[in-house]
């Protein structure tokens, strides 16, 4: 059984459709993203570039870095596009009474 708490972060509401946004949760940046009524998570800093991915473009379910348009897929954090070479760190996410909520350690 995973013991690993769970972090309320928001309304699921506050995350819009095939789009991308930028919360401080618990000392970190992170993005949210909601595509085909699904909500994921991932680091919101570029690999490559330290960009925030939240200010990219989003398509289907991939992010691009605004800086140098790297690209990576929000439900594994794989870098699909150069010169992103290194992959995203992605958070379980779990919607339970309309709140968003996140695993962060682990």
């Amino acid at each position: 059984m995973n013991d690993t708490p769970w972090t309320d972060v928001c309304n699921e509401d506050d995350v819009f459709d095939d789009n991308a946004v930028g919360l401080q949760i618990a000392g970190r940046d992170i993005a949210l993203y909601k595509v085909e009524g699904r909500v994921f998570a991932t680091d919101n800093s570029c690999t490559h570039g330290r960009a925030r991915l939240c200010d990219g473009f989003l398509e289907g379910y991939e992010i691009e870095c605004p800086l140098h348009q790297g690209r990576f897929d929000i439900r594994d954090g794989r870098a699909t596009c150069a010169p992103a070479t290194t992959d995203l760190r992605c958070y379980p996410v779990r919607i339970e009474g309309g709140r968003v909520f996140l695993q962060l350690a682990g």
